[in-house]
């Protein structure tokens, strides 16, 4: 990854720095509140249809959420079906569309989904080579029992590509903060960032 340059204005004027990384990692790496999304290509149902994350919120209120792997236990029997069953609350409080990636190819995503009845209720996108997991800092080596990296279990509040809410599992793969009820509550209750 290339080295940007910024100017920062601070009070005491105006500061250059370098970073290694996307402008809106700091400390642990993973991406903040208030942070814009970054932009990369996901795969929705097959390899020939592309999905810009740029384009996925532009203008738009969301959800965005990350799983270990389709057809795992807590994503296939808990965290995907929670927001399947959940789409309808979401549009009632003005949220236009769920998003949810995996770290597997667009073949298994495009099963998984139907398996779920997520069409129309959640778009289920393929990250295949991590790339976007790992720009948000949110990839987790799960090599051991899944084979490679994949990514930790998150649920994010999108606006026009702004990351209002994050919630990032303790642990990675833990079924608490990413649910959709907490995300469902969060929202009624104006936690989000501004």
């Amino acid at each position: 990854m290339f080295h940007l340059q910024k100017s920062i204005q601070l009070a005491t004027g105006v500061r250059a720095f370098h970073a290694s990384k996307p402008l809106f990692l700091f400390g642990s790496g993973v991406i903040k509140e208030g942070a814009t999304l970054p932009n990369h290509t996901l795969f929705e149902n097959t390899p020939k249809n592309k999905v810009n994350t740029k384009d996925l919120f532009a203008g738009k209120k969301g959800i965005l959420f990350g799983v270990p792997g389709a057809f795992t236990p807590g994503c296939s029997k808990t965290h995907l079906p929670g927001y399947v069953d959940s789409a309808k609350d979401f549009k009632k409080l003005g949220y236009d569309t769920i998003v949810c990636v995996t770290v597997n190819d667009p073949f298994v995503c495009e099963a998984w989904a139907k398996e779920h009845k997520a069409d129309g209720q959640v778009r289920v996108l393929a990250d295949p080579d991590a790339k976007f997991t790992k720009a948000l800092g949110l990839e987790k080596d799960m090599t051991a029992v899944l084979g490679n990296v994949r990514s930790s279990r998150y649920a994010m509040v999108v606006d026009d590509n702004k990351v209002k809410k994050l919630f990032v599992e303790p642990d990675g793969t833990g079924l608490t903060c990413s649910l959709s009820k907490n995300l469902i509550d969060s929202i009624k209750k104006g936690d989000l960032a501004k």
